[in-house]
């Protein structure tokens, strides 16, 4: 199981580009789907963890589905295949970086693979929305979220995303506070 989470982790961050939000869809392909390490359930409460804690998602997520296999040494593996494909191929192209990107061949690489990335990211999101609990207070969330996203992109509002993300734990936080409020009370009468 130990090598399975490291070649597993190693596979997703040699051949996924665009970072850790390009990986959410492959990440959930393999440990949700392929290989059932964890549940639907514990996905998205593994996303939301990993995106509010420090650190980038990719490394996050391996961290995560490593320790609830093997424990510790499960995702010191699981984070160390993640990262290392990054590090080889990073110092690989640094031996050689000018006459890299000076290649057009390789200009033209990479303007297709920012087109494949920006398609990722939307399937991770999209994966996401669809599978989601359709409540009121979600729903409400992310559709304000969205839009001032989009807004604040449009008009070049320097926010950042970090406040999107506490916004939204806080809400969730306030509309669980109302509801269990509510509902004890509605026991005491």
């Amino acid at each position: 199981m130990l090598l399975s989470l490291f070649f597993t982790f190693f596979k997703i961050g040699l051949f996924t580009f665009g970072g850790g939000y390009a990986m959410i869809a492959n990440v959930r392909e393999v440990v949700v789907e392929k290989y059932g390490w964890i549940t639907e359930d514990e996905f998205f409460q593994m996303i939301t963890i990993a995106e509010s804690t420090p650190g980038p998602i990719a490394i996050n997520m391996a961290t995560y589905v490593g320790y609830r296999k093997k424990g510790v040494l499960g995702s010191a593996l699981a984070t160390l295949g993640v990262i290392l494909p990054s590090l080889i191929i990073i110092y690989a192209i640094s031996q050689f970086l000018d006459a890299f990107m000076a290649n057009r061949y390789v200009a033209y690489a990479f303007v297709g693979i920012k087109s494949a990335v920006a398609f990722l990211i939307l399937k991770a999101g999209t994966d996401l929305f669809r599978k989601l609990p359709k409540q009121w207070l979600s729903l409400s969330v992310f559709l304000a979220i969205f839009v001032l996203m989009i807004l604040f992109e449009l008009f070049s509002v320097n926010f950042s995303s970090i406040f999107f993300i506490l916004i939204g734990g806080i809400l969730g936080i306030l509309a669980y506070a109302f509801a269990k409020s509510g509902k004890e009370a509605g026991e005491n009468q």
